[in-house]
Parts: structure tokens; C-alpha cells; sequence
């Protein structure tokens, strides 16, 4: 690292905020779908965007992650890590994305499924399907690689082929993708879909360990059982704008949820954690 890129780092390093966002509007196509979005998250924060299926959460994790921009207005401000402007090649080494349908989230390309674990794992350095000959691969990679698989505790998936995986194998590989370059922050879209109920509770139970690892957490989910009992704040969406943010036990309440999703809501506890019908 050059003594610029180590400047940069540790400016970086001195910012509260992970984001922030003042007067957002983002237009998919000739519809604008996020609205006048006030909203600051700290780095190293734990937090929960819940809201009904279409409400936004989903544009708004591609507007933190610079996947879309916004509509420019007066007053309107888009910052992350301390800065308006980033190289999308050094803004992505600082977070990691993991989530259905997000742009270099998911295990792209056809070549996937015949690349092991650890070979998808170091080609998060990359955003490639697989280790290509022309990418250089350096031993700090690889040794990177495998860090994230035992974070992930997933070393034993090192050298078999994505496409025997089971879809909790395989959701555990697209995290320690996202770990490499050991973000501040990881950004996770409704990561227990498609998932039985056994990779649920793993993938709960690992996202726990990062969070008490220090890395910090904001969580897209439509689900209460998704929310981790080490999250604090909630953020409500509904029709593409903030409803609600505040501490989880002023929000997440039967009578809030109820009016987010327009049905009734019954929310029971088991320890830490919650459920609902």
C-alpha cells in the first residue's frame, strides 16, 4: 500500500458514519421508488431494514452501495465512510454485499459451479465467477481466501465444487466473498431465502459471531426471525419511504408491524429471539 492509498485508509478509519443520506430520491426506470430518504448509520452499526415485499429496501441497500444514484435536487447529499466521491473499485474493498438479485453479490457466471469453494472465495477480490489466467492472485489472497472461510467456519468447503453445494454451503461462501477484504460493514439482503430451516438458524447463528466480532451489520429482511438479537435499531419501510427508525422495542411491536404490512401481526419470543404469524 502506497502512502496515499495508507492516507486515505486512515481517514477512512476516523469517520463515524458509514453513510449518509440526506433528501434521496432514486427513479428505477420512469417511477421513482425511494422518497425524500433521511438516514445515517454509523460504521460498525448492527442494523434491521424491515418493510413489506416492494417497499424499497432493496433499491436503497443498491443506492448505499453506489448501484444506482439518485435524482439530483437541491440539498439532496449522498456520503459514505466521509466522502461524496469513490473509485467503486476502493469504495467496494470497504464493505461487503451479500444478497438475492444485488449486482456482484450473488456467485456470478457460468464457471461457478465447477470452481471450489476457495477458488470462488479468492475471486471475491475480483467480482469474477472464478480465478481466471489473466487475474494475479497474490499469496496475501489466498491467505485472505481462507481466513474468510474460517470466519465463515467453512475451510472444509475449500475444494469442493460450488455446484455440489447445498444452498446454506453455498450462502456461506457468498459471505466469506464478502469478508476478503475484512469490510467495516456488511450489507446482507434477505440472506435466508431460499434457505431450509436448519441453514437458517446457521447462517443466524454465524452472522452473530460477526456481529460480536465487530464487523458491522445492516440487515434487509422482511422476516423477524432474520433480526439478530445484537441489532438495536430497526428502520421501517413502506412505498419507498423511512416510516420509522428507532430502537427495536419501540418498533417492533404488534401494533407497528400490523400497520407496516397492512395485516395483523402476532409476535411471540423464544430467548433471544422473535417470531411472528
Amino acid at each position: 500500500m502506497d502512502s496515499d492509498q495508507q492516507g486515505r485508509a486512515k481517514t477512512i478509519e476516523k469517520e463515524a458514519e458509514f453513510l449518509e443520506l440526506r433528501v434521496v430520491n432514486v427513479a428505477r426506470g420512469d417511477r421513482v421508488v425511494l422518497h425524500d430518504v433521511n438516514l445515517t448509520i454509523r460504521a460498525g452499526e448492527h442494523v434491521a431494514i424491515l418493510g413489506p415485499n416492494g417497499c424499497g429496501k432493496s433499491t436503497l441497500i443498491l443506492a448505499m452501495t453506489c448501484q444506482v444514484y439518485p435524482v439530483v435536487r437541491p440539498g439532496m447529499q449522498v456520503r459514505i465512510f466521509g466522502r461524496e466521491r469513490w473509485d467503486l473499485t476502493q469504495l467496494r474493498q470497504h464493505f461487503g454485499v451479500v444478497g438475492a438479485g444485488l449486482m456482484g453479490a450473488e456467485l456470478p457466471g457460468e464457471r461457478t459451479a465447477v470452481t471450489s469453494g476457495l477458488d470462488a472465495v479468492t475471486a471475491g477480490f475480483f467480482s469474477a465467477s472464478t480465478l481466471w489466467p489473466n487475474l494475479h492472485v497474490t499469496a496475501e489472497m489466498r491467505a485472505r481466501a481462507r481466513e474468510a472461510l474460517e470466519r465463515m467456519e467453512a475451510t472444509h468447503l475449500s475444494k469442493q465444487m460450488v455446484g455440489t453445494m447445498s444452498a446454506g454451503e453455498r450462502r456461506r461462501i457468498l459471505i466469506a466473498r464478502a469478508l476478503v477484504h475484512r469490510p467495516k460493514q456488511l450489507l446482507l439482503d434477505e440472506p435466508s431465502n431460499a434457505l431450509d430451516l436448519a441453514a437458517q438458524r446457521e447462517l443466524r447463528e454465524t452472522l452473530r459471531r460477526l456481529a460480536q466480532e465487530g464487523t458491522g451489520l445492516v440487515l434487509v429482511t422482511h422476516h423477524l426471525g432474520d433480526i439478530l438479537p445484537e441489532i438495536e435499531r430497526i428502520i421501517l419501510m413502506r412505498d419507498g419511504r423511512i416510516v420509522g427508525d428507532g430502537a427495536r422495542e419501540e418498533l417492533l411491536t404488534e401494533k407497528r408491524l400490523s400497520e407496516l404490512f397492512n395485516a395483523p401481526v402476532r409476535i411471540g419470543r423464544d430467548e433471544e429471539w422473535l417470531h411472528s404469524w
